[in-house]
């Protein structure tokens, strides 16, 4: 077998952002239906990395029929189920509890406000999230992340900084800025994820649109960055020009769709 070979005959893991990324920012993902369908046929894992919580993207792996692991709050745990169909968690980051009093200890440095979600009034999460009752209490349901509300530009690029001297981290994703233990991240939390399967070689097709998506898309093998309406994230526009990351055609669920049959189904047909 050439080398060629073996790499071709390496299964295939898509790990994916949700929000912006498979759905748009109304949280529709139908466009992706077909691509998630041929994956599901082809016994490909569609493995979730998100900001969001266990129980949103329970409920989420539900209406899409998923049952692959799952990363959730920027790598804060991995969940999957046994063969038996037990739930299992690794836990990454830091507890919620812990990290409440560093937001205040970080506002007070940037002397500017950090509020974070569950502080929202339903109007403010209505209008910054788009959502309400049982889905924004979902959203709230933190234990291993605190996201927050960002505060101005400069202080924006001051706050991984102080956050990193305080022995936290703060990654930014589209609408909300994430408060984390030190050494949380989507990538480290895929590496985990990589051994607790075995170790057996696994070919990663990364797919992200956020600045938070970076240490995702630097684990992945082949990494796709998905536009917004506006275009992709201006974080990335050096990878994309070096070629070192792939750009969708398209934007959110139909940009997600078109790299996938394009990189992945496409090859193993």
């Amino acid at each position: 077998m050439t080398k060629t070979d073996a790499l071709s005959s390496t299964p295939w893991w898509v790990v994916t952002d949700l929000d912006g990324t498979l759905m748009d920012h109304a949280y529709n993902w139908e466009p992706a239906r077909e691509a998630i369908r041929g994956l599901q046929l082809k016994g490909i894992p569609v493995i979730p990395c998100t900001s969001k919580t266990a129980v949103e993207v329970k409920d989420f792996r539900a209406a899409v029929g998923l049952k692959d692991p799952y990363i959730v709050e920027n790598g804060g745990a991995v969940h999957g189920e046994t063969n038996d169909g037990e739930p299992w968690e690794l836990v990454l980051g830091c507890a919620v509890a812990e990290l409440r009093p560093v937001l205040l200890e970080l506002e007070q440095l940037l002397s500017e406000p950090l509020q974070p979600i569950d502080a929202l009034s339903d109007q403010e999460a209505l209008d910054l999230l788009g959502l309400q009752g049982e889905a924004l209490q979902l959203a709230c349901a933190r234990r291993w992340s605190l996201p927050f509300v960002p505060p101005s530009s400069s202080a924006q690029q001051r706050l991984p900084d102080l956050a990193n001297q305080l022995g936290f981290a703060v990654v930014q994703g589209n609408r909300m800025g994430h408060l984390l233990g030190a050494e949380v991240s989507k990538g480290r939390a895929l590496e985990v994820l990589k051994q607790r399967s075995g170790g057996s070689p696994v070919r990663v097709l990364a797919l992200g649109d956020s600045p938070n998506d970076q240490p995702l898309l630097e684990a992945g093998d082949l990494s796709v960055v998905v536009p917004g309406a506006n275009g992709p994230h201006p974080v990335f526009a050096d990878a994309i020009a070096q070629g070192r990351y792939q750009l969708a055609p398209a934007c959110h669920a139909q940009g997600w769709a078109e790299a996938v049959f394009q990189h992945v189904l496409n090859e193993s047909c």
